[in-house]
């Protein structure tokens, strides 16, 4: 028996994960900001298009947003046309939002005060993942909420596990990010390295894909790398929020992150390359424009 759900926010990741629950068998209610794009998913999937997110939360037991950052998620849930205002004692908000803790604690502590549940639960798994319905969901929060949650959201994740209090799925999320950032400037050097040295850079992750070296990135972005083609998902822009917000935790718990901080930079470079919108594996390119240099 289906559920009735709502789901707040479109965008690339959003708009596939509704459409799995539509598919799952439950009454779906989108909200966007650009009405447009919710009405769009509508005339795709069936379900209803909200006009504010107090609107789609009426009379849904489950409320999943996923939108851009800590300022998003304040203005999508309070005031009079916010989530919390239309959310029903006993409903659970599920946040897939990549965001810090700290708004992660915040928004626990209004919905525990509002009578409702709270889940920060940030995922990984890219643009393919989410259209595939196998992503990897990082949760923080009560046990009880999770239980309620967790068969829904298992419509699009391949794995989904409570990690410990509100906080903890952001916080989870932020090692995920540092230790993609970190794999892939390794792999950037690397094939930069057999490049420059007269090898086949195919053939050398031939060979060292199936030793200790081994890793999604040089799975999935080792060919596509060495081609400079880079539209392949997560964008920069993306990475570097992801990472400030890594790179502020750190400071705030007295700890130094240097490699994070210098993959940041490596981060910004590309931006200034024109690479905003170049997926994250584009840190190759970087490579190779520093050595045309030298």
């Amino acid at each position: 028996m289906g559920e009735a759900v709502a789901f707040l926010g479109l965008g690339v990741m959003g708009y596939p994960m509704a459409g799995h629950l539509k598919r799952a068998g439950h009454d779906v209610t989108v909200w966007n900001r650009t009405h447009s794009k919710a009405e769009a998913w509508v005339k795709e999937h069936g379900g209803r298009a909200a006009k504010t997110p107090a609107d789609a939360a009426k009379g849904a037991r489950l409320v999943f947003m996923c939108v851009g950052a800590d300022k998003d998620l304040r203005e999508v849930s309070g005031g009079k046309d916010g989530v919390f205002a239309g959310m029903g004692k006993g409903g659970v908000l599920v946040d897939h939002t990549t965001a810090s803790a700290e708004v992660a604690r915040e928004l626990f502590a209004q919905a525990k005060a509002a009578g409702l549940g709270f889940l920060d639960a940030p995922v990984s798994g890219g643009q393919a993942g989410a259209q595939n319905g196998q992503l990897t969901v990082m949760v923080g929060g009560e046990d009880s909420d999770f239980q309620r949650a967790e068969p829904v959201i298992r419509a699009y994740a391949k794995q989904c596990k409570l990690l410990g209090p509100a906080g903890s799925g952001q916080l989870t999320k932020m090692v995920n990010q540092m230790c993609i950032a970190g794999i892939l400037q390794g792999l950037a050097e690397g094939l930069n390295l057999a490049q420059a040295a007269g090898l086949d850079p195919i053939k050398v992750i031939e060979v060292i894909s199936k030793g200790a070296a081994q890793s999604w990135q040089m799975d999935n972005r080792h060919a596509t790398m060495v081609q400079n083609k880079f539209d392949f998902g997560f964008a920069v822009d993306w990475m570097r929020k992801d990472l400030g917000i890594c790179l502020a935790e750190g400071r705030r718990l007295g700890l130094s992150l240097p490699v994070t901080a210098l993959v940041d930079q490596f981060y910004a470079e590309v931006q200034a390359m024109g690479g905003s919108r170049w997926d994250t594996s584009s840190l190759y390119a970087r490579q190779t424009a520093n050595k045309s240099k030298t």
